[in-house]
């Protein structure tokens, strides 16, 4: 029997799971497994070259029952609904298992951002929120820079909103600039927070962080900080990462046994996450299929990619000897893939709760922006590290109390806490 087909039935079926182990009722259910609401966008943008060009964007509020609906706006070519009402869903879980006070939102946008100037950026993001800003606001809902987005289109669409309400509303959008209603520590927080997670697994497995190998795949934002911070915090040693070349459209793995240097990579990483291949083989780095990140000898493998990288095909490459797998992307394992983990034995710290760094990032932004007063990095981080320790122990007590896989015991807890605040305010 194959499995779901798309990421919202991914969604809906780990959710279905859970609901079962919970026995919650249907009407409960019908609530959960859908969105509330969610809106569909046709933006016209003046191109560069001065024809009109309209864009395909969407916005999904799942839930908001813990406060005002949080998510990214991503801009991918290949961005579906479902998508968006999958990972809108996971925005709710997530926020609710790093208890902060936020509910579930995501947006996006079909384009490849590669193709478009920085001009024709501006202009895309800004009709984006003159399309919606009666619907986005720090009590509504707040979108956050994702995939193909960036700190600066997020303090254009900041701008936008704040001419149209005619008021200064930095917090109607997370994720800005230093600078422009920014938050320190916000560009690190997401990748961070993998190897805050990771090392709190490591402790429960009796593992030796600084005799630890690592696995990447994806050299964005979050696997370039996962990957620093797994070298320079933990001690341990990142034996490959993987990205996507825009270039030649396909991915590829850049392999060194004896350790990658995060910073060096970065340098020749460019805004997209495509590692300059000619510079990585010039200082020694061998350069793979993009698959082959997946079945290196390591402790850990840290899918940081896109959603469904793990499935039922893929996970048969994953050697013997993995101790973590560290779900730092959205949705990166299917639920096919996740039968022949739990087999395996794998600690799974899973997605909502591994990623959920970058979002209660985005909530001290928020509070920052609230109070005009901001702190300092080193209190973000600290603040950063004592929230998703505190998110850890609770998933990890859940799983080892009821005696459940780690994803299932994650979901136990974020869908409780979602459902006592649909009791509370009359909901249900």
């Amino acid at each position: 029997m194959s499995g779901p087909t798309n990421a919202f039935e991914m969604a809906q079926a780990q959710f279905d799971k859970v609901a079962d182990q919970l026995k919650l009722d249907d009407s409960i259910r019908e609530i959960l497994r859908y969105p509330a609401r969610e809106f569909h966008l046709r933006l016209p943008v003046r191109m560069d070259d001065g024809k009109v060009r309209v864009f395909h964007g969407f916005r999904v509020q799942h839930n908001d029952a813990r406060g005002p609906n949080k998510g990214g706006l991503r801009f991918h070519p290949a961005e579906t609904a479902d998508t968006v009402r999958a990972l809108a869903m996971w925005m709710t879980w997530k926020c609710a298992v790093a208890d902060i006070p936020l509910g579930g939102g995501k947006g996006g946008v079909v384009v490849d951002p590669a193709t478009l100037s920085d001009g024709e950026k501006e202009r895309l993001v800004r009709a984006y929120i003159r399309a919606l800003w009666r619907n986005v606001g720090p009590r509504q809902d707040v979108p956050a820079p994702d995939v193909g987005t960036t700190p600066q289109m997020m303090g254009w669409m900041m701008d936008e909103y704040s001419d149209i309400v005619g008021t200064y509303t930095p917090g109607v959008i997370t994720g800005k600039p230093v600078g422009g209603g920014g938050s320190l520590g916000r560009t690190e927080a997401t990748g961070y927070g993998v190897v805050y997670c990771i090392r709190e697994a490591m402790k429960h497995l009796a593992i030796d962080p600084t005799q630890a190998t690592a696995a990447i795949q994806g050299f964005g934002n979050v696997g370039q900080y996962a990957a620093q911070a797994f070298v320079k915090q933990l001690g341990g040693k990142v034996v490959c990462v993987s990205c996507w070349d825009r270039n030649d459209k396909v991915s590829y793995t850049f392999t060194k046994e004896d350790g990658i240097d995060p910073d060096f990579l970065k340098s020749i990483t460019d805004q997209y996450g495509t590692i300059d291949k000619a510079k990585a083989k010039d200082a020694g780095y061998t350069v793979e299929d993009g698959d082959a990140w997946i079945s290196k000898k390591v402790d850990v493998l840290i899918p940081a990619a896109l959603e469904g990288q793990v499935n039922g095909e893929s996970v048969k490459k994953i050697a013997d000897g993995v101790k973590i797998l560290a779900e730092a992307a959205n949705g990166p394992t299917t639920p096919e893939a996740d039968a022949v983990i739990e087999q395996k034995g794998i600690f799974v710290i899973p997605d909502f709760l591994c990623n959920a760094g970058g979002v209660t990032c985005s909530y001290f932004e928020g509070v920052q922006n609230d109070q005009n007063f901001y702190w300092s990095k080193e209190e973000v981080l600290q603040k950063l590290d004592h929230s998703m320790t505190t998110a850890f122990k609770a998933v990890l007590d859940m799983a080892l109390s009821h005696k459940v896989y780690t994803r299932d015991a994650a979901y136990m807890v974020a869908i409780a806490k979602v459902v006592k605040a649909m009791e509370l305010r009359g909901w249900i």
